[in-house]
């Protein structure tokens, strides 16, 4: 489970960082910002946005790591609530893949929300230990 979350936050910070260089040092060998941005959200908003999504992964991570924290004890709404909304999520993803295409928003919403998904599961199997 603990690698399993460092390996999805890893991923996601790898996109955030690429998503940057484009976007602010326009590197040739890296996809264009257009296959990069779906462009829902001003990238002005978006990179705050993810920076902060990568700062609660790494708490996150950090807790399972430690076994302790807030983040390691089992709590409903980890194990019902969230586990919904990780599903919800992952299906509207695959929609969107069903509409789009493969993108690479697309394969990081992915990686969130099977994060989602692993933090919900393990909530809900140890509420029920």
């Amino acid at each position: 489970m603990i690698p399993l979350l460092w390996g999805l936050l890893a991923l996601f910070v790898l996109r955030v960082a690429g998503q940057a260089m484009v976007a602010f040092f326009h590197v040739p060998w890296l996809p264009p910002m257009e296959r990069w941005h779906s462009g829902l959200v001003p990238y002005q908003i978006l990179l705050p946005a993810q920076i902060a999504i990568i700062a609660l992964m790494a708490r996150i991570c950090a807790d399972f790591t430690r076994q302790w924290g807030f983040f390691v004890r089992p709590r409903r709404f980890f194990a019902v609530p969230w586990l919904w909304f990780g599903w919800i999520y992952l299906a509207g993803m695959i929609v969107r893949f069903v509409i789009q295409g493969p993108t690479i928003p697309v394969f990081f919403h992915w990686v969130l929300a099977a994060f989602i998904l692993a933090v919900g599961l393990w909530h809900r199997r140890h509420l029920r230990a």
